[in-house]
């Protein structure tokens, strides 16, 4: 159901939602900023530690849709205030505990609350704006991850120095409640619409819909084969190191959230022809780097453009897998980053398979350019997939009214 506002309300919820996914996706990232913090005051090794990442990553995968599933006929701005709720309280337990089994859990469910969100968002943002501004709602709802990436992990890693990793969680805490205060106060009411679990995933899940996932894994398997590894490659292969490492990745951050935010217009266009053209340019910019590794100034303008295509196109895979699902769509909200952390598991393990035994770490970008050359002719035969017909889908409702009885008028 759509509940389209005004530009300056929709804006200030998409701003809601942005604000959400950016803590979010903070909270995600930031242990790996306090790895070594958290393994000292918890006496586990730096392995041990590492799970913590592996563990949200399984519950957003696997737990966002079950939960989405779940929650499949609650009114969205309630599912956002629960998700967030729960999200609070998974965080002030890995604040207050000592026990890495705890933690470890903790950290499961949070990425499990993050999923619910994640798809509530989505439903949420696209709702108070035109169809015809589709993509660039869920640009700005996917642009929240984005910057959490480009700066969450830096201003993560500088809370962690100087107020321990448990202050850092507990800034995490603070900050999700206030989002929660906002979204309550702003998210419209967005009632479920279509069937129920069941007949949602049998569009969901339909083959039309698996082919997209499929071409998400590789897109960020392509990615994370040879992002994981970045740092040994500046170091060994471009020969910098230090603050400039640092500078570099910043760039590249930068330049992601940029991609994302503008990459909206272009799934609004034609989501299917830019995953394409930006499958093409990412295996491109990847060939790059190995061609010119040993030059920094050019393997600096790569990085730019990488960032910009690799998460220019996030908006158009969601987008796509959306249209696809057609009566499905709200439960195929949670699928795509569900697809991406498998993607980001596999990349990063063949990129570690790459480069075990002492080899270069070009190894790990040569291994995510594979991936993305087997990404192109996926990307253009899922293409040519079209939307189920319009029979299929269940009947628009009427243009919402707002609390004093007027309607509101599409910006």
């Amino acid at each position: 159901m759509r509940s389209v506002m005004r530009p300056g309300r929709a804006n200030l919820v998409l701003a809601t939602l942005f604000a959400g996914m950016f803590v979010l996706g903070s909270a995600e990232l930031l242990v790996v900023g306090v790895l070594n913090l958290i393994a000292a005051d918890l006496r586990i090794s730096i392995p041990m530690a590492g799970t913590l990442v592996t563990a949200y990553a399984l519950g957003l995968a696997i737990g966002g849709p079950l939960l989405t599933a779940l929650t499949i006929k609650v009114d969205r701005k309630v599912v956002l205030g629960g998700a967030l709720l729960l999200f609070l309280l998974a965080n002030l337990v890995s604040v207050m505990t000592t026990e890495y089994p705890v933690f470890l859990v903790a950290r499961a469910l949070a990425g499990a609350f993050q999923g619910l969100f994640i798809a509530g968002a989505f439903v949420a943002g696209v709702s108070v704006v035109p169809p015809e501004r589709m993509g660039r709602a869920m640009s700005v709802v996917v642009s929240g991850v984005a910057v959490s990436a480009a700066l969450g992990v830096p201003l993560g890693t500088l809370a962690g120095q100087s107020l321990g990793w448990r202050g850092s969680f507990a800034a995490i805490v603070v900050l999700t409640g206030l989002t929660l205060v906002a979204t309550l106060a702003l998210a419209p009411s967005v009632p479920a619409t279509g069937g129920g679990a069941g007949d949602q995933a049998r569009h969901a899940f339909a083959p039309r819909v698996l082919a997209v996932l499929a071409l998400n894994v590789l897109v960020f398997a392509a990615l994370y084969a040879a992002l994981t590894y970045i740092v040994p490659f500046l170091e060994r292969v471009t020969g910098i190191s230090g603050a400039l490492t640092s500078v570099f990745l910043l760039a590249y951050g930068v330049a992601t959230a940029a991609g994302s935010f503008g990459g909206g217009r272009f799934a609004d266009r034609d989501a299917a022809r830019t995953l394409v053209l930006a499958t093409a340019l990412a295996a491109l910019c990847l060939l790059a780097l190995v061609l010119v590794g040993a030059y920094p100034i050019p393997v600096a303008l790569v990085l730019l453009v990488w960032g910009l295509v690799a998460f220019g196109m996030v908006p158009s895979l969601q987008y796509r897998v959306v249209s696809l699902a057609g009566p499905g769509g709200a439960l195929a909200q949670s699928l795509p980053a569900s697809a991406a952390n498998v993607g980001i598991a596999v990349g990063s393990a063949a990129g570690g398979l790459a480069i075990g035994g002492g080899a270069t770490p070009s190894a790990a970008v040569i291994t995510g350019l594979v991936i993305a050359v087997v990404a192109v002719p996926v990307a253009w035969a899922t293409g040519r997939l079209t939307p189920p017909r319009t029979e299929e889908l269940p009947p628009s409702p009427p243009d919402p009214i707002d609390a004093a009885g007027q309607e509101l008028h599409h910006p």
